[in-house]
């Protein structure tokens, strides 16, 4: 896993999804965005990494068209602009960061093998409390 810090697009993995999107015409990116969410919401058993990755990256931009969420401004993150995402996958956004951070998911154990858990887990229960309050 290339990573170089615990933001939301501060990996190889991360920054290539927004590269992906960047190149996805514009109807599509908010498709893009659901189907990495959906992914890893309907993984059952041990969540690869990199499935983990893509899903807090897109987790991230839907909390950052609700209201209190932060802007992407990294330069790892799309360049392009995206749609208007639509607000039901607010609630699909907390379902992968939830199963993000459980048992068994190999972004957990790097994170918390690596000795910087708390801190992720933290930026995660960020996005999470923004997507929460705008799903009402």
């Amino acid at each position: 896993m290339g990573t170089w810090d615990i933001g939301h697009f501060d990996s190889d993995t991360a920054a290539d999804f927004s590269g992906d999107l960047d190149d996805a015409p514009q109807g599509e990116r908010a498709e893009l965005i659901r189907e990495a969410l959906s992914v890893v919401v309907g993984t059952q058993d041990y969540l690869d990494s990199d499935e983990a990755v893509v899903a807090v990256a897109a987790a991230a931009l839907v909390a950052a068209q609700c209201p209190g969420g932060e802007p992407v401004t990294t330069a790892y993150g799309p360049d392009e602009p995206l749609p208007a995402l639509p607000s039901e996958l607010r609630g699909l956004a907390v379902q992968a960061l939830d199963r993000v951070v459980t048992e068994p998911s190999e972004l957990l154990e790097l994170w918390s093998e690596g000795g910087h858990g708390e801190p992720w887990e933290e930026g995660i229960g960020r996005l999470r409390t923004v997507l929460m309050e705008a799903a009402g």
